[in-house]
């Protein structure tokens, strides 16, 4: 699944390119359209649990500039035992088609029971969703 941003004046720095933490706010809304779209945030909820991020690896490989449609896919790509990833990338297109990898990144995430303030294991009803999120 992937989501497209125009690159707009403010999310550029003093060197008129996307500033490094632009891509946290362009990476985390694809998740959004992503949850929202399969259903995985509606899941989560009827199941009293919460997503949250635990860690972001982001390889920014060109500067993205004013005006630029960048097209921010995501896809869950490995289920562990506490733990889950997102695989992200951010491509510049031109002219309808995909060209240059701007940035890419490895999503960590861990599901949580927000009453015990605690991660829990991912079996069951709650690794069967995560499972039908892969096929997207």
């Amino acid at each position: 699944m992937s989501v497209d941003i125009r690159v707009r004046g403010y999310h550029l720095d003093v060197y008129q390119h996307v500033n490094n933490g632009r891509y946290m706010e362009f990476l985390e809304e694809a998740r959004w359209d992503f949850m929202g779209k399969t259903g995985f945030t509606e899941q989560l909820e009827a199941l009293g649990r919460a997503l949250v991020v635990v860690n972001i690896n982001i390889n920014y490989r060109r500067p993205a500039l004013l005006d630029d449609l960048l097209r921010v896919t995501v896809r869950l790509s490995k289920i562990g035992n506490k733990s889950a990833q997102f695989e992200q990338v951010v491509t510049r297109i031109v002219d309808g088609e995909e060209q240059d990898v701007v940035a890419d990144a490895m999503v960590t995430f861990c599901v949580m029971d927000p009453d015990a303030e605690k991660a829990v294991v991912l079996a069951g009803e709650l690794r069967s969703i995560l499972e039908k999120a892969m096929e997207y």
